[in-house]
């Protein structure tokens, strides 16, 4: 068994050398997925914790596998005839799960599908997928931005994704859309969700929380922006406050991931003791 799988782990390595090489430079290269850099050693860890249940899980190779196998060399024959770098990362996942049935079972493909989902977060999504996301995203937080200015006294006109400002125009661009910190808090909340909540739909509604968290989060971003394009300095506002509440925003965020969980413990505690 061990010199079967270091086979197929030789030609695994083969079949993905490149995309992988390509994963890892999109990681480097493009912002709203660095967050992929963590996720290799986030799997390791949880197939690590979970060793003592994956020794007890009893070994039944099943040629059902097979066709799990097959599904994802499919796809990634799609992907490399398609040039589609999607289809051939997500195949990854696929032919991994397919050996994992084959050569040790369901049972023990059951234990590792957490593990195969987590490897899922680190592929960037498709572009047409991804600007599908990304243009309401702008808009949304452009609305918001734009009906909360008035309220502290700026006059605003909101043309799409611009905002005219009495002191200059606000774009919101796609890298302010949103995406960026919507992708690195989802996957937060998946990794907090599994750290600190053992049911799995109170772990869903954590990481399900994480969109109106950080909508939310990036038009109060938008908003401090106008707010000091307005009051203080446009220049200042957009070059050291702009990247500075980059990071400030997503430290709020994690802050209201937490209070979420709070706020879920504390209603679900309260439903008990009534009960």
């Amino acid at each position: 068994m061990a010199g079967a799988l270091l086979v197929l782990a030789l030609l695994l390595a083969v079949l993905y050398h490149g995309i992988a090489v390509k994963l890892v430079t999109d990681w480097y290269e493009l912002p709203d997925f660095s967050h992929g850099f963590l996720i290799p050693f986030f799997a390791v860890f949880l197939l690590w914790e979970k060793r003592r249940e994956l020794e007890r899980t009893p070994i039944a190779p099943s040629w059902s596998g097979v066709w799990l196998v097959a599904l994802g060399l499919f796809v990634l024959m799609v992907g490399v005839l398609g040039a589609d770098l999607f289809l051939q990362r997500t195949s990854f996942v696929l032919v991994v799960a397919g050996f994992v049935w084959t050569l040790l079972g369901r049972k023990m493909l059951g234990r590792v599908k957490f593990t195969l989902f987590v490897l899922l977060l680190a592929i960037p999504l498709p572009a047409v997928v991804f600007y599908q996301i990304t243009f309401p995203l702008q808009i949304l937080a452009s609305k918001l931005a734009s009906t909360l200015l008035p309220l502290a006294g700026v006059p605003v006109l909101r043309e799409g994704n611009v905002i005219q400002l009495p002191a200059m125009q606000l774009e919101v661009a796609e890298a302010c859309s949103g995406i960026r910190s919507l992708m690195s808090l989802f996957t937060v909340a998946v990794l907090y969700g599994y750290f600190l909540e053992r049911k799995t739909w109170r772990r869903v509604v954590l990481a399900l929380s994480a969109l109106p968290i950080a909508v939310a989060a990036n038009a109060a971003r938008i908003f401090g922006t106008g707010l000091c394009v307005q009051y203080w300095d446009p220049v200042r506002a957009l070059g050291f406050f702009h990247d500075f509440s980059g990071w400030l925003i997503f430290l709020v965020s994690l802050a209201c991931l937490y209070l979420v969980h709070v706020a879920m413990r504390l209603v679900l505690r309260e439903e008990g003791h009534r009960a």
